[in-house]
């Protein structure tokens, strides 16, 4: 089977059949919280409306509330197993931009530290002996100025899992004001930008990408 390169946009999903990808914007839940918040969701199910379809859509992805980039849904319930295992087995590989303060190093390394949840603050986690195991790819796309552009795969899924990670190691995610990042008017500066992974029914792979977000231009980074 052959490679299939497909582009999200806020304004364009992509689908077949059996999945649907969007590209999430910084402030939109997912899915419902029990607020009766808009969530990406109910954006999605709309759209699938709009268009004739019938399915309800299911999310096999999270991204927290100010984090942008991929989010990937199932529309067939018979199929949706497969794509929880994709997940689950970590054969789907997720690339995130991030932007930290301070010069990163250069040479490429993985962050292996356990997460667990922080007992004196509810909201967040945090590194610890007693956690659940997570690793963290981090490479160093680009200096400029104060801040290190970065190209982050998750290796695990936990909680917070890069902002974690990268606030332990003294690089706070600018904008990341939980975890002590630089303050960004623009918003968190963490973006889920490319995703591959081989489609667990047709078999063909696919490569998903998202425009580089401007939030990130506004601070000297264009797409490379």
């Amino acid at each position: 089977m052959g490679t299939q390169t497909l582009r999200v946009t806020h304004d364009t999903y992509v689908h077949d059949a059996y999945f649907l990808a969007a590209d999430k914007p910084a402030g939109l839940l997912v899915h419902g919280d029990g607020t009766g918040a808009e969530t990406l969701t109910d954006r999605v199910t709309a759209y699938l409306r709009a268009h004739g379809s019938d399915a309800v859509p299911q999310s096999v992805q999270r991204l927290d509330v100010p984090t942008t980039g991929l989010v990937l849904f199932s529309l067939d319930k018979a199929t949706q197993p497969a794509f929880d295992a994709l997940v689950a087995g970590h054969d789907m590989h997720k690339r995130y931009l991030v932007v930290v303060s301070r010069a990163w190093p250069a040479n490429p390394q993985v962050i292996d530290a356990p997460i667990g949840r922080d007992r004196h603050d509810s909201r967040r986690m945090r590194v610890s002996r007693t956690g659940k195991p997570a690793q963290t790819r981090v490479e160093l796309l680009e200096r400029r100025g104060p801040y290190s552009l970065l190209l982050v795969e998750l290796m695990s899924g936990r909680k917070h899992q890069i902002r974690v990670h990268l606030a332990s190691r003294g690089f706070p995610i600018v904008g990341d004001n939980l975890y002590g990042g630089r303050h960004n008017p623009r918003g968190l500066m963490l973006h889920a930008w490319q995703e591959e992974f081989d489609h667990p029914v047709t078999g063909e792979h696919v490569s998903l990408v998202t425009e580089w977000p401007e939030r990130f231009s506004a601070l000297g980074f264009d797409a490379r």
